[in-house]
């Protein structure tokens, strides 16, 4: 094998030989360019590619951290598990009004705080976290709970729980029978964060749930800011 290089506008010529006695070439070419005297290219003038811009370490750009199982579930309407601190910049992007807690228990001082500075109300409704076959969901806390989620006065709002699947689910899921949804399509969401942890006993409360006695709501809401 014989190898011949030249720099720049030159070759590299590789010739191979031997190979059950006859000869096999191959060539080939590649172009070498000293990269020292390449100028950088020229931006034309209608590039319109807009420059990087540096974010500095510390901007709250870098720390938008939604609460565990975080979504929207209709105009103005959200769920999510137990806000923790680290998710209170993401929060202030919703510009809530509100807060639904499905937890009993007291609600911690550095939340309190972060509610008053930004003016979000808290309703609490608490509902024991309960495992089956031990489940006892109130049915009049999910309904005084509804009365407020349904009052677009309240929105946004966010729903919470510990972890954002089964009490939140099952309100969530009360609303969806009075937008009218089919059962299958209510066990579905239900089911996408419940997950493997979901409860025949709560969506046997959804089921069950009588929603004769609330008003005729609109199949969607909307976001008012008035």
């Amino acid at each position: 094998m014989k190898l011949i290089e030249k720099t720049m506008n030159k070759f590299i010529e590789q010739e191979n030989e031997e190979k059950d006695g006859s000869e096999i070439f191959r060539t080939v070419q590649v172009a070498k360019v000293d990269q020292s005297n390449v100028s950088p290219p020229l931006r034309s003038a209608g590039d319109s590619a807009a420059p990087l811009v540096e974010v500095p370490a510390g901007s709250d750009e870098l720390n938008l951290i939604p609460p565990l199982n975080f979504a929207m579930v209709d105009n103005g309407i959200f769920r999510s598990g137990f806000p923790e601190p680290v998710n209170f910049n993401f929060i202030k992007t919703l510009g809530l009004r509100s807060i639904i807690s499905l937890c009993p228990e007291a609600y911690p001082e550095n939340n309190m705080q972060f509610l008053k500075s930004n003016g979000i109300k808290l309703f609490q409704f608490g509902i024991k976290g309960y495992k089956e076959p031990f489940v006892n969901i109130p049915d009049y806390k999910i309904r005084e709970a509804l009365k407020v989620l349904l009052d677009e006065k309240n929105h946004p709002l966010l729903i919470h729980c510990n972890r954002g699947k089964h009490r939140t689910g099952c309100l969530v899921g009360c609303m969806r029978k009075l937008q009218k949804w089919c059962l299958t399509s209510i066990f579905d969401e239900y089911q996408r964060f419940a997950a493997a942890k979901a409860r025949v006993s709560d969506q046997r409360f959804m089921e069950l749930f009588d929603v004769s006695s609330f008003k005729q709501i609109p199949m969607s809401f909307s976001c008012s800011s008035s």
